[in-house]
């Protein structure tokens, strides 16, 4: 079940507002020019899977997504487990393309800076969340992470995170907190 909490950026250890119904954290979403979007596809594959099991696996879906969403670029978010080797995607960041985000299995939290306010996604296996380009955003996985997901981009440079240096995001509640 998808969970939206919504922060003031002043105020990061008490939501303001916590919506759990669909279609409800979709309208508020969209206010926003965010699109959250669920889908069953019917994969099995779990976190932690090998890189090139993943693929094979999901090239159908993922054909599929890139297709409607006309996306040049895609990144795979595979953890299951800490992995210190891997780019901490808590940090918040830009991307220059549009992003797609899917949940193939497991889940992940989803932060995004709009105006004065912080927009925190919790996204489950067969959700979809569309982000616009220049989003401040970043992705909390929680103290054990177990999260499959395609990230698309519109582009191949879009894909590259810039980072904004601004630690603040790591202030608000994560995935184990709320």
């Amino acid at each position: 079940m998808s969970i939206l909490s919504v922060f003031h950026a002043s105020s990061p250890q008490q939501p303001n507002k916590v919506l759990t119904h669909h279609d409800d954290i979709a309208a508020t979403l969209a206010e926003h020019g965010v699109r959250l979007a669920h889908a069953e596809h019917g994969l099995r594959v779990r976190p932690g899977t090998a890189a090139d099991e993943v693929l094979g696996a999901c090239q159908g879906y993922l054909d599929q997504l890139m297709t409607a969403h006309g996306s040049a670029a895609f990144v795979v978010l595979n953890r299951d487990g800490e992995d210190p080797a891997q780019v901490d995607v808590r940090d918040e960041h830009v991307h220059d393309a549009e992003e797609l985000f899917a949940v193939i299995s497991g889940r992940a939290q989803v932060g995004l800076r709009l105006g004065d306010e912080v927009y925190s996604v919790l996204c489950e296996r067969g959700d979809q969340l569309l982000v616009p380009a220049g989003t401040r955003r970043w992705v909390e996985l929680g103290d054990v992470p177990f999260c499959l997901a395609l990230r698309l981009y519109g582009s191949e440079q879009g894909a590259q995170p810039r980072f904004t240096g601004d630690v603040t995001a790591r202030a608000f509640l994560g995935i184990d907190e709320l």
